[in-house]
């Protein structure tokens, strides 16, 4: 069996995180600790990708144009005639796609909508301070990021991406087949398999030392953020969630999974199911290199070079602030190995702590969650669109 090179046993940044940190708790949601030898049984996935959609994008994007394949694709999806030299491709790719699975429960779709719409700000907050920074600690899945120009481009284009894609899949009946929601997915996909293919096609990247680039077994990794470590983000910003909302989070981003080209028996159904994934992907992985410090320190400094807040007083305010977050929600021990800066002025960010703790105890009321959903809901249409503004 082939292993690539970064397949080791993690001894720092992911192995703290199990053993003293907030892996400590969720290892204790199971009946028993994975057997990290157990492990191996996924090596394989690190030279699996998503062949159906490199097909699609050899066969248009390559040939035509990145964007004017985007726009083919956009095109089939609402229907609209398409040029017959390149319907059939398109065709042929889209019945690979499933947008109403037998096992898809709408009532549990929605659940998981609706916990991510109240998260409101808090959300964006988990988003970029947890989940996207925390996960610059693995050195090879972030190796696609260095080989397309990230760091050229700047942490505010890939923010103002990653802000985009979860804001429309997040909306009222996104994920339903002709809305915006399923057009984001199959275009974000179309790009992981634009970018794999051209990454190869340099020549440069060493299979045999980091596996496929976007390979499926990342691909899982990232699905696993926006669900199990989104919802632990959320735990840990004061969020009273319900069972049914938990359920529903995971239905949500098994959804997603499979519609981004990843197998089905791979996403998990529960709580349970992710940690135990994430614990096997979590412990095989090589702590952060330079190109991690790189990434870090980009995100980091992201507040002050965007253009919003206008004033440049307000931006360096916000990066004192995300500071304060990523210290609070990853820990002292992580942001040391990230190069992240300690702050003080950015404490003032734990009043929305505070103010998440004293909110959430009528969970239980309806109208009361039905109100925090509407207001969540606007505060990330209104984030969304000062990126797209200003960025």
């Amino acid at each position: 069996m082939r292993i690539p090179e970064r397949f080791q046993i993690n001894t720092s940044s992911f192995s703290f995180y199990w053993s003293k940190g907030p892996g400590v708790a969720l290892l204790r949601k199971l009946p028993k600790k994975p057997v990290i030898t157990d492990a191996g049984q996924f090596a394989p996935l690190l030279y699996q990708y998503d062949m159906s959609c490199d097909q699609l994008v050899e066969q248009l994007h390559l040939k035509i144009g990145f964007y004017q394949g985007q726009q083919l694709l956009k095109d089939a999806l609402a229907g609209r005639s398409i040029e017959p030299a390149y319907e059939q491709v398109l065709i042929e790719f889209l019945h690979t796609v499933d947008f109403a699975p037998s096992w898809l429960d709408w009532d549990k779709i929605v659940q998981g909508i609706e916990l991510s719409q109240r998260s409101g700000l808090s959300g964006l907050i988990v988003l970029r301070d947890y989940v996207l920074m925390g996960g610059y600690e693995s050195s090879a899945i972030n190796k696609p990021l260095i080989f397309t120009g990230a760091l050229k481009k700047g942490a505010v284009k890939r923010l103002t991406e990653t802000v985009t894609f979860w804001v429309d899949i997040t909306g009222n009946n996104a994920l339903r087949k002709g809305h915006i929601g399923i057009e984001a997915i199959l275009l974000t996909r179309c790009i992981h398999s634009y970018a794999r293919l051209n990454i190869l096609k340099q020549g440069q990247w060493e299979t045999e030392k980091w596996g496929i680039p976007l390979n499926t077994w990342d691909m899982l990794a990232t699905n696993l953020g926006f669900s199990l470590v989104y919802l632990t983000g959320l735990k840990r910003m004061k969020f009273n969630i319900l069972k049914s909302e938990i359920e529903g989070l995971f239905h949500l981003w098994k959804f997603v999974g499979t519609l981004l080209g990843i197998p089905l028996h791979l996403l998990p159904d529960t709580e349970e199911e992710a940690i135990e994934a994430l614990y096997y992907w979590t412990m095989t992985q090589q702590s952060g290199d330079q190109d991690s410090l790189a990434l870090a320190k980009a995100l980091m400094e992201e507040p002050v070079k965007a253009a919003y807040p206008i004033n440049k007083w307000g931006r360096k305010l916000m990066r004192e602030i995300h500071l304060y977050y990523n210290q609070y929600l990853l820990g002292d021990y992580s942001c040391a190995l990230l190069g992240l800066e300690k702050t003080v002025v950015g404490r003032i960010a734990y009043m929305n702590i505070l103010k998440n703790k004293t909110s959430n105890y009528r969970i239980d009321n309806s109208l009361w969650q039905k109100k925090q959903i509407d207001k969540g809901r606007k505060i990330h249409e209104g984030v969304k669109q000062i990126y797209l503004k200003y960025n």
